[in-house]
Order: C-alpha cells, then structure tokens, then sequence
C-alpha cells in the first residue's frame, strides 16, 4: 500500500495542472517508497518536459528526437535520490549513478535509463538532443536558465533547421521564457510534499 504522503504527490491538483507520470514509474516510486518531495519534483519535471517538446515539434518540426524518450527521462531523471534523500534539499551529485544503477535493477533498459545519470552532464561525449531537452527542462521548471547548457540546445536547432542561431535562439527563448513564468507556482506545489514521508 503506498503511504498517503506519497499517493498526494502523485495525484494531487496542482496549479498550474501537472500530468501524470507515466504509469510505470508511478509503479516504480510506490514500490520503492520514494519521498513525497521527490514524486512532486518528477511531476513537475516531466509537466515542463512534455510542454518542451510539444513546443520544440510545433517550432522545429525538423528536430528529430524521441519524445516518449524525454518524457521517461524527466519522470525519472532524479530517482536515485530514493537512496540519497539528503540531495533532495542539499546540493549532491551521487543521485545520478545510483539512479541509473537503480532503474537498471528495475529492469529499465540502459537507453532509458541514462537520462538518470546524465542528466546534469550535457558537455560529455554521445549526449543528444533527447538528453539536452531533459536536461532543460529539468532546469527551466523552476525558472533557471543555464547559458552553456541552452546553446547547445541551439546549435541542435540551428543545424536541424537551416537556419541563423539568433533566429533559433530568439524562438527557443520565448518558449522557455513562457514555461519558466509558472516557476514559482512549481515550486510551490513541490515545497507542499514533505522530503520524508
């Protein structure tokens, strides 16, 4: 039976409406009895992902990437801090090998997987387009824009598209812009859940 903390997390309202997380991985946070914060924050991660990709197909319809990939990838991205809940209101890297670790035992395939352990090193080597809208989004649901992390995102567009960077840029900034203005209220409905349940 999943503790009544965590249950909200994953189904209470919030404003602005959240989506569901994918019904696998609410299977996966039961089952590990996740922390109430952490459900919240990948219900708000996996919102601002699935309103990134929407944008990015109807703005860049020559962009080719995975979407169901990125939506998979932000409702797990933080799921090793079921083993290091202290990063849930600390600084901490060490969420992203366990949670890769974790997903695979759970029997995630390494292709899905990886967004757990990636998703804050976008300069490494083989990182694509579907790691860098995680990535994103796991930075613009709470209204921080990361310089280095978006012109990366930038050259994927210009180079798929044809087109000038300032142009690609200018279109991607208003996307952005428009999702971070709900930033506030994302936080608020995450500070609402209890790190521990």
């Amino acid at each position: 039976m999943t503790p009544d903390p965590l249950r909200r997390a994953l189904t209470a309202p919030a404003d602005p409406p959240l989506r569901p997380l994918p019904d696998q991985v609410v299977a996966l946070l039961e089952a590990l009895h996740a922390p109430p914060r952490l459900a919240a924050h990948l219900r708000a991660v996996h919102d601002v992902a699935a309103q990134l990709s929407g944008a990015m197909a109807e703005r860049f319809p020559q962009l080719s990437f995975d979407r169901e990939a990125v939506l998979f990838g932000a409702a797990t991205h933080d799921i090793g801090k079921v083993r290091h809940p202290e990063e849930l209101s600390g600084p901490g890297s060490a969420h992203e090998p366990a949670g890769y670790e974790l997903l695979l035992q759970h029997g995630v395939a390494e292709s899905s997987a990886r967004f757990a352990r990636d998703h804050a090193s976008w300069h490494q080597d083989g990182i694509g387009v579907d790691d860098l809208l995680v990535s994103v989004a796991d930075k613009v649901w709470k209204g921080k824009r990361v310089t280095d992390l978006e012109e990366l995102l930038v050259d994927r567009l210009a180079d798929a598209t044809g087109r000038e960077r300032w142009s690609v840029f200018l279109d991607l900034d208003d996307i952005l812009d428009r999702i971070a203005a709900d930033a506030d209220r994302r936080l608020a409905f995450q500070a609402t859940h209890p790190v521990r349940g």
